[in-house]
């Protein structure tokens, strides 16, 4: 899923907790992404979102922005593991999750490891990646100075992109992601807020929780990490009871760039009993579609007239999708992700079809073409076509359908009429792109 998902909310009494869904798998598996996270801008990174779409096609995947990060309320006062323990009940309580697979990146394992101590009935599983027991040298007792003056140092260069030195050192010269680096610190919190929180979290250890854990624990860390010494996971490893450790090859930090189906694959394993081997993929021209002004419809017609309004927009786009051949994959939120591996034509048609089908229901739509090999992901597609049908759809105005110069390319000499409509940047895709109108 290139789109984000819709952000959702949970409170733990005053405090306001964001957290986000995809899949539908039987196993729900909640993220806790360290110090840095922004729900909704982590999507914009395709090799993030392509990561968490292959785990969610065996689990229901839960990311959540932890107390003082993101979309997540602020940290106001001193902050304990026993608080923040209290924010994931509620999030999986919102969620409506009985069992949890934890998952625990960075300063986000302190927090996995206390709640699956404390709360062993509710976990399913601990998993850990690149993780730390505590805030603390792994050798070292806490030097509370030596700490600040680390956090400030950070501080200096924070929302520039300058982590990607240490998170992700093999795509080091990737300006795009070090731009979208930079926007997820400067997202996730100002400098003066990060070093509230840090007063607090610095603190954590959990190093006394990890004797007594009594949940299946699989360990994972690569042997070059340049951002997390691998020693924590070994000395974790040695010291959860019956804890599966695998050490992988490569020096990022980042799971979503280098190998990631290596860390998928453990994963999967571990829950499933079963790996896959590879990922299947398919040439397919992918339509995306999404009605303009949602909200305000919304708001002007109320709920149960708006209600009624989605369910003739969704019969007739369906109506067109079997009449042109295509494959619903997925509704998302007020539009469809539509699949077609026949004629690329068909799927310009379909996408005229449903312009003004669904005109006659009240709402406008824009859509988007692109053609290009997709990920096949169970029942699911994803990969960058996905997201690049996406960027084009969001070009278009009003009962507009845009089409990538390569989904236009496709259907040269099918009789379809396009107008040129410039060159432009598709965020998170590298390149310029050109894009056509196709015109009724």
């Amino acid at each position: 899923m290139a789109v984000a998902p819709d952000v959702r909310y949970a409170r733990n009494g005053e405090v306001t907790l964001a957290w986000v869904e995809i899949g539908e798998g039987p196993i729900d598996f909640l993220f806790l992404l360290g110090g840095v996270s922004h729900v909704e801008h982590i999507w914009e990174e395709p090799s993030l979102a392509r990561y968490f779409e292959r785990i969610a096609a065996f689990a229901r995947v839960i990311l959540m922005d932890r107390r003082g990060v993101g979309l997540s309320d602020p940290v106001d006062g001193p902050l304990t593991l026993d608080d923040e323990c209290g924010d994931v009940d509620a999030v999986l309580d919102a969620a409506h999750s009985d069992r949890v697979v934890l998952n625990g990146h960075m300063w986000g394992g302190p927090l996995a490891i206390r709640y699956a101590h404390e709360r062993a009935a509710r976990v399913r599983a601990l998993t850990l990646y690149a993780a730390v027991p505590t805030a603390l040298n792994w050798t070292e007792d806490f030097d509370r100075e030596r700490a600040a003056e680390e956090i400030d140092d950070t501080l200096i260069g924070w929302g520039n992109g300058a982590p990607i030195e240490v998170l992700a050192p093999s795509r080091a010269d990737d300006e795009r992601l070090r731009a979208w680096l930079a926007r997820l610190t400067r997202l996730s919190s100002s400098p003066g807020a990060m070093r509230n929180l840090w007063r607090s979290t610095s603190t954590y250890d959990a190093r006394g929780d990890l004797d007594d854990l009594r949940v299946p624990t699989l360990i994972l860390h690569r042997s070059g990490d340049r951002a997390v010494d691998v020693r924590h996971s070994r000395f974790m490893a040695e010291r959860i009871p019956g804890a599966r450790y695998v050490e992988l090859d490569g020096i990022d930090n980042l799971p979503s760039v280098g190998d990631s189906e290596a860390i998928i694959a453990e994963y999967e394993e571990f829950l499933t009993g079963t790996r896959r081997r590879t990922i299947e993929r398919a040439l397919l021209t992918v339509l995306v579609t999404d009605i303009v002004d949602s909200t305000g419809h919304a708001a002007r017609l109320g709920d149960q007239r708006w209600r009624d309004v989605l369910a003739a927009h969704d019969a007739e786009i369906r109506q067109q999708i079997d009449r042109f051949d295509g494959r619903e994959v997925k509704h998302l939120g007020d539009g469809f992700l539509i699949a077609f591996s026949g004629a690329p034509s068909l799927a310009h048609r379909c996408a005229l079809g449903i312009i003004a089908a669904v005109r006659d229901v009240g709402v406008d739509l824009r859509a988007g073409l692109h053609t290009g090999e997709c990920e096949l992901i169970g029942d699911d597609v994803g990969g960058m076509a996905v997201h690049i049908a996406t960027r084009v759809a969001a070009l278009a105005g009003p009962n507009e359908v845009f089409a990538s110069g390569t989904a236009y390319g496709t259907v040269v000499g099918s009789g379809l009429r396009f107008e040129p409509r410039g060159s432009h940047e598709l965020k998170g895709v590298p390149g310029h792109w050109p894009i056509m109108r196709l015109l009724g």
